[in-house]
């Protein structure tokens, strides 16, 4: 698989693996098939994982570092802190209230516990999950850079940060990588973000690329439990069809799947773009991956951009009022 750089210093494999999704339920045979699956993502070329202390409590983080264990000097492993779940959250709960703390002192609990979990000495993407309001972005930034002086980090970056934050984190010490929602249905990054980090020279990780499963064709796509995301709600849901439609024509025209149309053009917008699309299935990892094999004309680019111009979307990615929607582009 070719490779992309995310700042000055990191290279990764065009397209990375979302771990969060992987061994979910952390039964032994859904575990044991979490690391089948992310060793063969890496035999087909994957280099960058990403996972985060929040996922079920850092056990997500125990997966995947026992899986990339036999090549840990060979793989970019992304992992990140500073938002987790109020006391008495239950696991899986999406409902959860999410509690923000970047306060220097926090940051260097969650990167020892990190660094053990995932069987490490140093972590290559460290990332900010959620921008904390109560901590300045440079007091985050500082302890950052210490963190680096020190080997426990090589590169930093944050989660849906506003562009004014990431210029003031910047300055402080170099982000490497912002990681953002942004796939067909969510272009908004293209407004304001893209040119942001193509003049700082900042890579963008999008998570989310397909859309929770709803640009891959399937009918049983996460977005389908997704009540806080008003897209997908019963209002919006039949009139946002169209775009789904409108992928899988794409797909059939070129022989090809819908998730592979969906991941292609993400990496045909910018060459700092690096998709990190999840899956607990060996069979969609592998096709995910192999999007990469495929590729759009100038003119084919410039047809599917001004069609999408006319595909409205209705609905937003998430509720206002919920603490996803409160805690983006601070």
């Amino acid at each position: 698989m070719k490779k992309r750089k995310l700042g000055k210093n990191l290279t990764v494999s065009e397209i990375g693996l979302g771990c969060m999704t992987i061994g979910r339920d952390y039964s032994s045979e859904a575990k044991q098939e979490a690391v089948r699956i992310i060793r063969r993502a890496y035999d087909l070329g994957v280099t960058m994982f990403d996972t985060a202390e929040l996922y079920a409590e850092g056990r997500n983080e125990t997966l995947a570092g026992e899986a990339l264990k036999p090549f840990r000097d060979k793989v970019v492993i992304a992992t990140k802190c500073g938002v987790m779940f109020e006391a008495g959250h239950v696991s899986g709960n999406a409902s959860g209230k999410m509690i923000m703390d970047s306060r220097p002192e926090k940051i260097r609990s969650s990167i020892e516990g990190s660094l053990k979990r995932l069987q490490t000495d140093y972590i290559d993407l460290y990332y900010i999950h959620r921008v904390d309001p109560k901590v300045p972005i440079e007091t985050v930034a500082q302890t950052m850079a210490e963190l680096h002086r020190e080997g426990k980090i090589l590169n930093w970056g944050i989660s849906e940060p506003s562009m004014e934050t990431l210029r003031k984190a910047h300055e402080v010490f170099p982000v490497s990588a912002v990681e953002s929602e942004y796939n067909m249905m969510w272009r908004e990054p293209e407004q304001e973000i893209l040119p942001t980090l193509e003049e700082l020279g900042v890579g963008l990780v999008p998570y989310r690329p397909l859309a929770r499963g709803f640009l891959t064709g399937a009918s049983d796509g996460m977005y389908l439990h997704d009540a806080k995301n008003t897209r997908f709600d019963w209002k919006n849901l039949a009139a946002n069809m169209a775009l789904k439609n409108f992928v899988q024509d794409l797909a059939a025209e070129k022989n090809v799947s819908a998730a592979q149309i969906s991941l292609a053009w993400l990496l045909a917008q910018k060459d700092f773009i690096v998709p990190i699309p999840g899956t607990s299935k060996m069979e969609r990892m592998e096709e995910n991956v192999n999007a990469a094999n495929v590729s759009f004309t100038d003119e084919e680019l410039k047809n599917i951009r001004e069609l999408l111009e006319q595909i409205p979307i209705y609905g937003e990615r998430y509720d206002p009022e919920s603490d996803n929607g409160k805690s983006v582009r601070r």
